[in-house]
């Protein structure tokens, strides 16, 4: 399987601008900027659609390590945070808090560390992953 996008760029770093798309539409010229990277900015960036792809990743990759334990969730939720510093991301922080009937609070810390380490884009990071997993 592959999935690809496309970000075009125009202009110099600070003052220019670009779009990104994505093969299946999802984002469709969805603008970025210098602003909307480091600062407050409308349109999105590299770090928020990463951010996007560990949560979605990691909580797939949940649902099935829980779901090979014999368990299957209600909802799981994942928030990710992405640190980028000196040009570099840093961090990667995930904190799940999930519903799963009939789990120990154990049990579910073994699953969420596996799917942490397991789950495509954790693989795919070079970068420091913390987790916070809570059962709601």
């Amino acid at each position: 399987m592959k999935r690809n996008a496309t970000a075009v760029w125009n202009g110099s770093g600070k003052e220019g601008n670009g779009k990104m798309s994505t093969q299946s539409t999802t984002l469709n010229q969805a603008q970025y900027s210098y602003v909307s990277r480091f600062e407050e900015g409308v349109g999105t960036n590299p770090e928020e659609l990463i951010a996007a792809a560990h949560a979605g990743c990691f909580s797939m990759k949940l649902s099935f390590v829980l779901g090979a334990a014999g368990f299957t969730p209600d909802k799981i939720e994942t928030r990710c945070d992405i640190t980028l510093d000196s040009g570099a991301v840093t961090t990667s922080e995930l904190s799940v808090t999930a519903s799963v009937p009939g789990i120990t609070p154990e049990k579910f810390q073994e699953c969420a560390e596996d799917a942490k380490t397991n789950c495509p884009i954790s693989k795919l990071l070079n970068c420091n992953i913390l987790l916070s997993a809570t059962l709601a």
